[in-house]
């Protein structure tokens, strides 16, 4: 089986599709990607079979597995193609159920390119197609082409990113590219790039602590399996006792920081942001390294997050909203972690900044106070009906904590809120454990939504959400004043809007 390098430009007519390298095969049939499905067939026939589990069946399953795995690999490769032609990108798979899947070039949102760390053995990488294509759900609105060379992959992302502003010129996708010759290479501008002072901020960051967590639950696993006699007389209370219970709680703080530490040194290792013509460029990745680009012109807002331990250590991250991007929670993050200035300038360059936030009415301090101290007065109530009864007299000051602790927390959730619009672009903000301040162009604004619950009626507040094609969908201004809501939306997006007012 000898490799060729797929052909990019095909004529005029029905594209004719390319095969990946054979050598991902190797890669799937290690990794079970096309058997694992298979696995409750196996569990179930090994349960209604009964086998005796000894070595030669332990053998024969390992074999059988390899083959099943070896054999649903070399089906499913020689039934997948890919091509590029007359202004799109065909995508061919399956055996039984055959699927073919045509995406123009011009809803190429933007491409990644992976590399494993069993792909980089073989040499291969994974290139991903953003592809706003229509309704489609979940992870379908991408195209994977998985087992490429390495620069197969390489030319693949240049061919969809320099051939999608051209797909309805009337020349065949080859001519075209034939005829202007290989594309000149475009001068790099560094815009940012991961400094390894910044690891001293992953600890602040929940999805780093992730992984050490799960480390250190784990070894609580473990010690609580340890035979009696290797686990200390808690119920002692001697200076032994003490030494190995704060011994331990220092061990598991140890791992929580080192683990994350070194998980954020693992996903952003040599980390760099470029732009190069009009896309910008993340590289990223010890174990998988990843090439993510991005179309500028797809921009549409940036969101800078800071989370509560990151605002007190002055950290933030910055991630761009990009319309019909997949995943865009890690393929839009522009700096994964940074200084807050960092993170601040690169939303500046992208956005331009609508001015500073307007504050919320007071009707909106008082709402959010009353709603963090309501707990506590729900749990101090019904401590006050059943310490006579039932004798729960906990019930007492744990209510009075929660209630006195509700109020700093209505506070901060209020000082978290903000909003203002400015001539080229709007702003959001909110959250108190995790705050996000949302910047948008005005014209990512494809309709608003307002929202008035029975007590925001009462105070006379309102909730106004700008739907926009990009990001989450939607991003809102939580308890603004209701007769402002108009004049917000008016001023973020235009005279459409000009007939917007709360419900009744």
């Amino acid at each position: 089986m000898t490799e060729r390098s797929p052909v990019l430009d095909v004529p005029l007519g029905r594209p004719a599709p390319q095969r990946t390298s054979p050598r991902v095969l190797a890669v799937h049939t290690i990794t079970f990607q096309q058997a694992r499905r298979l696995v409750p067939v196996a569990l179930a026939v090994i349960a209604g079979t009964g086998l005796d589990g000894g070595r030669r069946t332990v053998v024969a399953l390992a074999v059988g597995v390899t083959l099943v795995s070896l054999g649903s690999a070399t089906l499913s490769w020689w039934r997948f193609g890919y091509a590029i032609g007359n202004g799109a990108v065909v995508v061919t798979r399956g055996l039984l159920s055959r699927s073919v899947r045509t995406v123009p070039l011009d809803r190429v949102r933007g491409v990644e390119v992976e590399a494993p760390v069993l792909h980089r053995v073989f040499g291969l990488v994974r290139v991903r197609i953003d592809a706003a294509a229509g309704a489609v759900g979940n992870k379908d609105e991408e195209l994977v082409v998985d087992g490429l060379r390495r620069e197969d992959g390489d030319r693949l992302r240049t061919a969809l990113l320099t051939r999608r502003g051209h797909p309805a010129s009337g020349v065949p996708a080859g001519d075209a590219a034939t005829s202007a010759g290989p594309p000149a290479e475009e001068p790099e501008e560094l815009i940012s790039r991961f400094d390894n002072r910044w690891l001293r901020y992953a600890p602040l960051v929940g999805g780093y602590l992730a992984v050490p967590l799960a480390a250190v639950g784990a070894l609580v696993r473990i010690a609580d399996e340890l035979p009696d006699r290797f686990v200390p007389d808690v119920g002692r209370p001697d200076a032994l006792t003490g030494t190995v219970v704060a011994g331990a709680l220092v061990a598991a703080l140890l791992v929580l920081v080192v683990g994350s530490v070194v998980g954020a040194a693992v996903v952003n290792w040599r980390f760099r942001l470029v732009r190069r013509g009009g896309s910008l460029i993340a590289v990223r990745g010890l174990v998988t390294r990843r090439h993510t680009e991005l179309e500028i012109d797809r921009i549409r807002g940036c969101t800078v997050t800071e989370g509560l331990g990151m605002r007190l250590a002055g950290a933030g991250r910055a991630s761009a909203l990009v319309t019909g991007l997949g995943d865009a929670t890690r393929r839009g993050q522009l700096l994964p972690l940074g200084p807050r200035t960092e993170a601040w300038a690169l939303s500046a360059r992208l956005v331009e900044d609508p001015g500073p936030l307007r504050a919320h009415p007071p009707a909106a301090r008082r709402r959010l106070v009353v709603r963090a101290v309501l707990p506590g007065l729900a749990v101090l109530a019904a401590g006050a009906v059943l310490t006579p009864t039932v004798g729960w007299w906990a019930l007492l000051p744990a209510g009075a904590a929660l209630a006195v602790l509700g109020v700093p927390l209505g506070l901060g959730r209020y000082a978290a809120l903000g909003h203002a619009a400015g001539p080229h672009s709007l702003a959001v903000r909110a959250g108190w454990l995790v705050r996000e301040h949302t910047v948008l162009q005005r014209r990512a604004v494809l309709g608003w939504q307002v929202r008035q619950s029975l007590f925001q009626r009462q105070a006379g507040l309102a909730t106004v959400l700008a739907c926009v094609g990009a990001g989450s969908g939607g991003y809102a201004a939580f308890d603004v004043a209701a007769d402002e809501v108009a004049g917000f939306a008016r001023a973020a997006s235009g005279s459409w809007v000009v007939t917007l007012q709360p419900p009744p």
